[in-house]
């Protein structure tokens, strides 16, 4: 039962804030809700449905203030979700040997961590258009992989975005969240196809994380940034990070 976790008062004390910094840059926080389920050492069959449950109200969330402060590219969105909304179906169904799963996850922590480093921050003013065969390559392996692991891929598809020059940072964030509804509504969907069962306690995790997420894409949505309060989250994806490389 997720509820009688050693010490789930701190992870439930925690968990908004996470969701608070994550939504803040348009993403639903799949990879930091995992960390801290790895932290809290969480059932690790527990832990992608719960995170993809989670990452569907907080990316909706976020993406709702995005659209509405008029960032929202649907070409660009387009362009990556014809892909990966079948490809996070069949991730999803596919069920992964633990020991595997956590060393993936712990690879895919350090895009996140990069994020919030903004390491991937830096905007250019020249804009390219993406190509159909790029969009779809690159979605359908985000995708793919969201549904393996249980994340939405914005934590990886933002970093690209900007690196490839396809869209500046608000752009980036109002199509990484709707990117991550999508992907973590077609992942749970081929979670459940699969027999997995979401614990009834999760909602009230959904219910925690609602608060810090709505505050979050709200300021964020609107020029908000907290440089200390990245950094902090970084230092905790890290931890989670190497507890999954070496635990």
């Amino acid at each position: 039962m997720i509820l009688e976790i050693e010490h789930i008062w701190l992870f439930l004390l925690t968990l908004p804030i996470v969701a608070f910094l994550y939504a803040s840059v348009g993403h639903g926080g799949a990879s930091g809700y995992l960390a801290l389920m790895a932290i809290f050492s969480f059932a690790p069959e527990a832990m992608k449905p719960t995170a993809l449950l989670l990452n569907l109200f907080v990316s909706g969330i976020a993406f709702y203030h995005y659209y509405k402060a008029g960032y929202f590219n649907k070409k660009l969105f387009l362009s990556f979700a014809l892909a990966s909304i079948p490809m996070a179906f069949v991730g999803g169904m596919i069920e992964v040997d633990a020991s595997i799963y956590k060393k993936i996850l712990a690879v895919l922590l350090i895009f996140a961590i990069l994020k919030m480093l903004n390491v991937f921050g830096k905007e250019s003013e020249y804009i390219k258009q993406v190509k159909l065969w790029q969009g779809l390559m690159v979605g359908g392996v985000i995708g793919f992989f969201s549904g393996l692991i249980g994340i939405g891929g914005g934590i990886i598809l933002t970093p690209i975005i900007l690196l490839l020059h396809w869209g500046k940072m608000k752009e980036a964030a109002a199509v990484s969240a709707l990117f991550i509804w999508v992907n973590s509504a077609a992942g749970l969907i081929g979670q459940i196809s699969s027999g997995v069962e979401i614990s009834p306690q999760a909602f009230i995790l959904v219910a925690i994380a609602l608060v810090g997420g709505f505050l979050g894409s709200y300021y964020g949505s609107r020029k908000f940034n907290n440089t200390l309060l990245r950094y902090v989250l970084a230092f905790v994806l890290i931890i989670a990070s190497v507890k999954l490389f070496f635990v």
